[in-house]
């Protein structure tokens, strides 16, 4: 799965662009140059996110194929986050946990942003909730 989440850009009449996520209407900025706009909305998309999963809120699914949408990434510690929490679904913490032969608090930080795991327990993580890790650079 692609962690990637439509952005639209609106043209300020005095200058600059707004930007918008088409999935969170609580997610916003704001930059000078386009440049700018999608460089701001990578980081206001992160901490968005980590935000929510931190206080348990509901996290969508980027929408496909959104005309004139930029397809935004939040950074890497929290696609990995994200990845692990989308791949787990329904499944409780614990039952990774057992799978992954730790503690339910380990299995937990697999979820927090401000966690980085080593590839190898995100491989791990990836293989018992039958998956499989890919890395791409972009």
């Amino acid at each position: 799965m692609e962690i990637r989440y439509p952005a639209v850009l609106h043209p300020e009449e005095t200058g600059g662009y707004h930007v918008q996520f088409v999935d969170m209407d609580d997610t916003f900025t704001y930059g000078e140059t386009e440049e700018e706009a999608l460089f701001n909305a990578t980081e206001a998309l992160s901490v968005m996110l980590e935000a929510k999963l931190e206080h348990g809120q509901p996290i969508p699914v980027p929408s496909p194929n959104v005309p004139d949408g930029h397809y935004v990434s939040p950074d890497a510690k929290t696609q990995a986050a994200l990845l692990v929490h989308f791949a787990r679904g329904d499944r409780p913490l614990a039952d990774l946990a057992r799978a992954l032969g730790t503690s339910w608090p380990s299995a937990k930080r697999l979820e927090d942003p401000s966690h980085w795991p080593s590839l190898k327990t995100l491989e791990r993580a990836a293989a018992a909730l039958g998956k499989k890790l890919v890395l791409a650079f972009e």
